[in-house]
């Protein structure tokens, strides 16, 4: 994130830096023309590597990243980002990619949009994903805003971003961090797919329900002792979601 000051400008303008990469250079072009538009500042990649490459090297706050392109493609890149990076990701998927966009998601993507894609919805996930980073302390956050949550075997330090289960600390996407902490901030409440879309995105869900499910599956394989017979985040059928506590 830079900051932009200007006489009269007062605190000036904060000015968040994206990286968009795709093998069609047109794409690309237009996608940095939108947010550009939105104030946002806009680095170029065309392929896998060169998105890896430029993260080792520059700090930035969002990736926007297509799955199919040449000497790296995008689920390759999104693994090799992950191992240094919880930066947020959201990837370009064409219709007939449904199995990658769920290897995707499995692997640490934020969210995803289908092309051919609405310039306006690609904007809002944007702006929704840069909300949650910031305020989960990607960038800007309060020093004030600590808090340390302990549900059952799980403590989650909101101070350092860190969790541990059964006190062994397990490695969480910016995603998954959102949603184990909005279950431990409210727990024995039942919340719906969508309710859960519309709280951690802070956007409507659209149908990505899916999404809310992969998330949470991949959540459970890093807390969970057996996932298929989760302790904490519980499934009631035809409702949705639970984190059940006693005190």
């Amino acid at each position: 994130m830079i900051t932009k000051g200007s006489p009269g400008c007062g605190k000036g303008i904060t000015v968040h830096k994206i990286l968009v990469c795709d093998d069609d250079k047109d794409i690309v072009k237009a996608i940095s023309i939108y947010l550009k538009a939105e104030g946002y500042d806009v680095a170029e990649a065309y392929n896998g590597k060169e998105a890896v490459e430029i993260l080792e090297k520059e700090n930035k706050e969002l990736l926007i990243l297509d799955v199919m392109m040449p000497e790296m493609d995008g689920i390759s890149a999104l693994s090799a980002i992950r191992e240094k990076s919880n930066i947020p990701v959201i990837m370009l998927t064409a219709k007939s990619e449904d199995t990658d966009k769920v290897i995707g998601l499995n692997i640490g993507a934020d969210d995803y949009v289908t092309k051919p894609f609405n310039p306006v919805e690609l904007i809002a996930r944007v702006n929704s994903q840069l909300r949650r980073y910031t305020r989960l302390g990607g960038v800007g956050r309060d020093e004030n805003e600590t808090g340390m949550l302990t549900v059952g075997g799980i403590e989650l330090n909101d101070a350092s971003k860190e969790v541990r289960v059964d006190g062994q600390t397990v490695h969480l996407t910016k995603t998954e961090y959102d949603i184990l902490k909005f279950f431990m901030q409210h727990p024995n409440t039942v919340y719906s797919p969508n309710e859960i879309y519309e709280r951690i995105w802070n956007d409507a869900a659209f149908g990505n329900e899916g999404t809310v499910a992969v998330h949470i599956r991949h959540l459970r394989e890093k807390i969970e002792i057996d996932p298929s017979e989760p302790r904490y985040i519980k499934m009631i059928w035809g409702r949705g979601y639970i984190l059940p506590y006693e005190k």
